[in-house]
C-alpha cells in the first residue's frame, strides 16, 4: 500500500495495523499507542478455580441426630498440596487401579487456612490459576496441622437444646491425605474451556461427626455419627474447649472411636467419596 506524505500517513498506517490484526485473529494486539504489535500467547489457555465448601450445615446451622441446634461462628480448615488431575482412564476411588494422570495442576502448595462458615452462601474461593483446557476429573488434597496453633480443623460456635446452651471451641490436629474422583452433584464441575474456567471443590461433610435430625436414625450416617451429647457432657458452665488429645482422654472409648472415623470421612468432592492415603499422592 502506498501512503501519501501528509497527515494521511498516520491514518494509512492504522489501516495496515488493523488488516494485520484481522489476518492473525486473536494472536496479536496493538499497544495503547498502536505503534507495535504485541503477541498474545494465552489464547488457548483456560483457568482452574479451587473452592472449599462446608455446605449449608456449616453456613446456616443444623440440628444434630440427638437434638442439639448447632450454629457455627467459624469453621477453620487448613488445606495444602491440592492437586487437580485430568486422568485417563477416569479415576474410581472404589477400585484398586492407580490414578493415571495426563495433566496436573497444583492449586495450593503452601498451607492455606479458610473459614467455611463465611456468610456468603457460595463455596469459598481458595485460589484460581492458569491451566490447560480439559476435564479435571480427580483431586488430591491434604488437611494439614499447619493452621493456627498447629491445628488442621477448628470448630467454634454455640449448641442449644431445651434450656441448655454450650459455647464450644473444638480443635483437631489430624493430618488427612485425600484422593478423590470426579465431583458428584447437581452440576458437573472440573470442565475448563477457553471460554470459561473450570471449578474443582473440596467438600466437608460435618454431619458425619454430629449426625442429622432430618435423616432417619436407622441410616448409616446417624448410626456412625458421634452426635453432640457426648461432647456436651464434657462442658463446664456452658463452656467446652477441647483438642483431640483431651477428647481421647475424656470421651468414652467407643465415642472417641466414632469421632476418629467421622473426622477421616469428612472429605468429599460434592457427594463423591474420597479415600484417605498414607501420604501425598505421587502423579504418574
Amino acid at each position: 500500500m502506498t501512503c501519501l506524505k501528509s497527515g494521511l500517513t498516520i491514518w494509512c498506517y492504522s489501516i495496515v495495523l488493523a488488516l494485520v490484526s484481522i489476518g492473525c485473529g486473536n494472536n496479536v494486539a496493538t499497544n495503547e499507542n498502536e505503534t507495535e504489535i504485541v503477541e498474545n500467547n494465552n489464547q488457548n489457555q483456560s483457568s482452574l478455580r479451587l473452592e472449599a465448601n462446608g455446605e449449608d450445615f456449616v453456613r446456616e446451622g443444623f440440628v444434630t441426630k440427638d437434638g442439639w441446634q448447632i450454629d457455627f461462628n467459624h469453621v477453620y480448615v487448613t488445606l495444602t498440596d491440592v492437586v487437580a488431575y485430568q486422568t485417563n482412564p477416569p479415576f474410581d476411588v472404589d477400585q484398586e487401579s492407580p490414578l493415571s494422570a495426563v495433566e496436573t495442576v497444583n492449586l495450593v502448595e503452601k498451607a492455606t487456612t479458610i473459614d467455611l462458615a463465611q456468610e456468603n452462601p457460595n463455596p469459598v474461593v481458595v485460589n484460581e490459576i492458569e491451566a490447560n483446557p480439559g476435564i479435571y476429573n480427580a483431586l488430591s488434597w491434604q488437611v494439614s496441622p499447619d493452621g493456627p496453633e498447629n491445628t488442621s480443623i477448628v470448630l467454634e460456635g454455640v449448641a442449644k437444646k431445651d434450656n441448655q446452651s454450650v459455647e464450644f471451641l473444638i480443635s483437631f490436629e489430624e493430618t488427612l491425605n485425600y484422593v478423590c474422583g470426579e465431583f458428584v452433584g447437581d452440576e458437573r464441575k472440573g470442565v475448563a474451556t477457553v471460554e470459561s474456567p473450570g471449578v474443582v471443590e473440596t467438600t466437608f461433610h460435618f454431619d458425619h461427626i454430629f449426625g442429622d435430625a432430618e435423616t432417619p436414625m436407622s441410616e448409616a450416617l446417624n448410626q456412625d455419627a458421634l452426635g453432640f451429647q457426648p461432647l456436651a457432657n464434657l462442658s463446664e458452665n456452658g463452656q467446652l474447649k477441647l483438642n483431640m488429645a483431651m477428647l481421647k482422654q475424656q470421651l468414652e472409648p467407643q465415642d472417641y472411636s466414632k469421632l476418629e472415623k467421622a473426622i477421616v470421612s469428612l472429605g468429599h468432592v460434592g457427594e463423591g467419596h474420597c479415600k484417605v492415603v498414607d501420604e501425598s499422592l505421587a502423579t504418574n
